[in-house]
């Protein structure tokens, strides 16, 4: 589908962040490890120390829940990376990160066991090392009770019998009680905004390296019309309700892109999409709690709405644009194309309909024959269906736009250009009709096709900017 284009980058915390490491760099554990990298500082005697701190802090905040020691990123590379080195590749991604933020990073560069998914795991710590280790020295007699919160007096850690209970500790005068060779934790590295900003450094260095504009990725908008699908991870016992999950949003996503072809403007499908699916889905969340069921019902209903909008929808008349610009007239070849698809999927949605309607009515216990043959035609037509989407965004991909919303913005831009230049010129043939002794100069095309082909440009381009190519040496 078109949204397959995104990159895919999580975050996610680590309480055992030794284990972690081990796991993901460890030839042992992992069938296919092709590489590892780890910045100068990051060695095992750096994690073991950092795991230590952060339990001790954790352990002194009274916090609940788990310590987190240290915290990951998972990045799906396009499989055309194994072109390269995978030495240089691991090093890429963790020194981009490390020069940004200047935090310790390790990673390692992996296949998933059917070598489908080429990815990186980038672990990194949320603090530096100070320069200096702070050192404090007991003043006096210091009292810890067992959740190693600080006592002010040796009676608060002692039991009845006068003896020092379990999991209490008492640090003499002039000893040290406590010390840190760490800074305290970054606090942006919490913030959605900063694994939003990691995601786009990671898609911009991906984009960098592919070799085929169509590989290029881009992060997902969220906010945007489109809905965003879930990745399934390994032995996920969610798995099968997050298969149903993804198909009912691919449903949504691919009436997204008939209603623009159709040209319903994208702030009424961001109404439909706020009013008829985050609203109902919050409302339905107050009232009965997160209901899987119920959240594939809301997004196909919000479908179905949708579907009857672009059903009623009419164009209004535009002038047909008479100047000679090639790119002006390939472009509306590919809206034909796209026009013509959607009038296919229109016409196999209200057969859909009419046949479920018809399904829906039919009672009667000897009515199983009729009712799998109703049911054979509907699942004819719902495959048709969707290969009717496939086409359209092989339609838009061909083209270079990376979806059908993409080339639909350049199009509208460059249907505005063309009128105004019509109007420029229906303005110039009125002057001259009259015979005015200034003459006047005729409208030059090289301005339009100068806009149009920036605003082609601008289309087929990733959201960020660009970034100049590099090479790297291919490892086969």
């Amino acid at each position: 589908m078109l949204i397959g284009r995104h990159s895919f980058i999580r975050q996610s915390k680590l309480s055992n962040v030794a284990g972690r490491i081990d796991y993901i760099s460890n030839p042992k554990r992992q069938e296919y490890l092709y590489a590892t990298y780890q910045t100068e500082g990051a060695t095992p005697e750096f994690w073991k120390n950092l795991a230590r701190e952060n339990q001790l802090d954790f352990k002194a905040s009274g916090s609940a829940g788990k310590c987190i020691e240290g915290r990951e990123f998972i990045i799906a590379l396009p499989e055309s990376f194994v072109q390269y080195r995978a030495d240089d590749v691991v090093r890429l991604f963790t020194e981009t990160f490390h020069k940004r933020y200047g935090v310790e990073c390790i990673a390692a560069l992996h296949h998933n066991k059917t070598k489908t998914n080429y990815h990186i795991h980038l672990v990194f710590s949320e603090r530096k090392m100070l320069e200096q280790p702070e050192v404090k020295i007991a003043t006096r007699n210091m009292f810890y009770d067992e959740k190693g919160k600080h006592r002010r007096t040796k009676k608060e850690v002692l039991d009845k019998q006068g003896n020092l209970r379990a999991g209490c500790s008492i640090i003499p005068k002039g000893e040290v009680y406590e010390s840190h060779i760490f800074t305290k934790k970054e606090e942006w590295f919490k913030n959605k905004a900063f694994t939003k900003e990691v995601k786009e450094l990671f898609t911009d260095t991906i984009n960098c390296y592919v070799k085929e504009e169509s590989e290029k990725l881009s992060v997902f908008q969220q906010g945007g019309v489109y809905l965003a699908t879930k990745k399934i991870g390994k032995n996920n016992p969610k798995a099968e309700e997050i298969k149903a999950d993804n198909a009912a949003r691919q449903e949504w996503n691919r009436t997204v892109d008939v209603a623009l072809v159709e040209g319903v403007p994208e702030k009424d499908i961001l109404k439909i999409k706020q009013e008829k699916i985050t609203d109902k889905t919050l409302q339905s969340i107050r009232t009965h709690g997160w209901l899987p069921d119920m959240f594939r019902q809301i997004i196909r209903g919000a479908k179905d709405f949708l579907q009857e909008v672009i059903f009623k929808f009419k164009l209004p008349p535009k002038s047909v644009p008479k100047i000679d610009l090639q790119e002006w007239k390939d472009m509306q070849k590919v809206m034909y194309e796209l026009q013509r698809q959607s009038m296919e999927i229109k016409r196999t949605q209200q057969d859909i309909s009419s046949l479920k309607k018809q399904l829906s009515e039919l009672r009667g216990f000897f009515k199983g024959k009729e009712r799998k043959s109703l049911e054979g035609r509907i699942e004819l037509l719902e495959d048709l269906e969707k290969r009717l989407h496939r086409s359209m965004e092989q339609i838009v991909k061909r083209e270079g736009y990376p979806n059908v919303q993409s080339f639909q913005k350049v199009y509208n831009k460059a249907e505005k250009l063309i009128i105004e230049y019509n109007e420029e010129l229906r303005a110039w043939k009125n002057q001259t009709e009259q015979k005015k002794e200034n003459q006047l100069e005729q409208p030059k095309k090289a301005s339009v096709l100068e806009k149009l082909h920036r605003y082609q440009q601008e289309g087929r381009q990733q959201p960020k900017r660009s970034v100049k190519k590099k090479t790297m040496d291919r490892e086969r």
